[in-house]
């Protein structure tokens, strides 16, 4: 599956070949991604990565989470996706991370509309939320350009690499809000 965002950006569907591009892009930006994100700590090899790609693409359907990669020119720059899904209650929280080079470009602000747009239109899901870590601004900004509504604070919500835990922002769009 492929969803276009404009002339040179697009997000394709997550598969095991993408395994490396995501591990060396990982591995050459440790301390960037590291900051954020606790797997990248865990990520020590193209097999860590080969099997979080696994569990995604192999998941059985009750557990199926879309996850796509954010690509410029055809060259892989980020992930994004679904997680946590609850079928049940129509909802599902948004991830993502990006290449530190791809910044301030407006790239995730665009991929999470069209995410978006495809969670509510093609699969019929009611709320997404947005979480983020209170000091992670640049995350915070997009959830609040895209006019999600700012929920509260989860408190010690995720535990990062450096054994700290941080309080998370909470950011949800409803389907009748668009």
């Amino acid at each position: 599956m492929r969803i276009e965002i404009d002339t040179d950006l697009e997000l394709k569907q997550l598969n095991l070949a993408d395994s490396i591009e995501i591990f060396n892009t990982i591995d050459s930006q440790r301390d960037y991604l590291g900051k954020w994100l606790p797997f990248v700590a865990f990520t020590k090899e193209v097999k860590d990565t080969e099997n979080f790609v696994k569990s995604i693409v192999n998941a059985t359907e009750d557990k199926f989470e879309f996850v796509f990669t954010i690509r410029k020119s055809d060259k892989f720059i980020g992930l994004i996706g679904f997680k946590d899904t609850d079928k049940q209650n129509n909802k599902t929280e948004i991830g993502y991370w990006l290449s530190e080079n791809y910044q301030k470009q407006g790239i995730v602000t665009k991929s999470v509309r069209k995410i978006c747009d495809f969670a509510f239109d093609e699969l019929g899901l009611n709320k997404i939320q947005i979480k983020c870590a209170v000091n992670n601004v640049p995350s915070k900004n997009i959830p609040k350009r895209l006019d999600f509504v700012f929920e509260g604070i989860e408190r010690q919500g995720e535990l990062l690499t450096s054994n700290f835990y941080t309080d998370l922002e909470i950011y949800s769009k409803l389907k009748s809000e668009r």
